[in-house]
C-alpha cells in the first residue's frame, strides 16, 4: 500500500482495533497471475505474538484452491468520504478523499478437521449473532453437519500489517477542524466516523 510519511499508521493495537470494528474485509489471493478476491467478516484474534484472523467461504468457491503456498491480502476499510477543496483555507487546492486502511498480509492454514470447522462456525455466530447459538445448538445434527460440509475453514498467521490514516494530517489545525465539521454536519453515519476519526 502506498502511504506518504504523514500517513502512516504504525501503532500495532490501534490497527488491531480498527479491525475488530470494522471486520467485513476482502481477502485476495492470486489465480493464475490474476488477482481474485472475496468480501469475508472476519475474526481477528490475538494469540501470544501472533495476529489471527479467522474466516469461512463457501466450498463453492474457488479462491480456497489458491490459498497453498502463497501469501493473501486481507484489506480492511471503511469510513471515507470526498474532501471537497471548498473547505480549505486557500482556493488553490485539489478535492481528495479521507479515509482509513488496514492492509494485513499472511499465510493461509486451512482448517480440516470437522469439530475445529464447527468450533470456528460457533466462534462466528458468537462474534456477530450471540443469541443465534441456542437455536443452532437445537438444529438437526444432519442439517449442521451438511453446513459444514459446505464451507472451508480457513485461519491466517499475520506476518505484515500496514495502516493507513489518510485523515487531513498534512493540512492546518483549522482547516481540519473545518472538514471535520462538515463531515458531522452531514448527518451520515460514515462520514461522522470519520469525523470522530479525525479528532482523534
Amino acid at each position: 500500500m502506498y502511504i506518504p510519511k504523514h500517513f502512516e499508521q504504525n501503532d500495532h493495537k490501534k490497527s488491531i482495533a480498527f479491525m475488530q470494528a470494522y471486520n467485513f474485509a476482502v481477502v485476495v489471493s492470486i489465480k493464475e497471475n490474476i488477482p481474485i478476491a472475496t468480501h469475508l467478516p472476519f475474526i481477528i484474534e490475538e494469540r501470544n505474538k501472533d495476529l489471527v484472523l479467522i474466516a469461512h467461504l463457501s466450498r463453492a468457491n474457488e479462491q480456497w484452491k489458491t490459498f497453498a503456498g502463497q501469501d493473501v491480502l486481507v484489506i480492511f476499510s471503511e469510513p471515507h468520504a470526498y474532501i471537497s477543496p471548498s473547505l480549505y483555507e486557500r482556493q488553490q487546492n485539489v478535492p481528495t478523499w479521507n479515509y482509513v486502511a488496514v492492509h494485513a498480509y499472511g499465510k493461509v492454514s486451512i482448517i480440516n478437521e470437522p469439530e475445529k470447522e464447527i468450533e470456528l462456525l460457533e466462534k462466528m455466530m458468537v462474534a456477530f449473532d450471540a443469541a443465534y447459538l441456542e437455536q443452532w445448538k437445537t438444529l438437526d445434527p444432519g442439517y449442521k453437519e451438511n453446513l459444514r460440509k459446505g464451507i472451508v475453514a480457513f485461519e491466517i498467521i499475520v506476518h505484515d500489517l500496514q495502516g493507513k490514516e489518510k485523515l487531513s494530517q498534512n493540512k492546518t489545525q483549522s482547516e481540519r477542524v473545518n472538514i471535520a465539521h462538515h463531515l458531522e454536519e452531514t448527518g451520515d453515519q460514515l462520514k461522522i466516523a470519520l469525523a470522530k476519526l479525525m479528532k482523534e
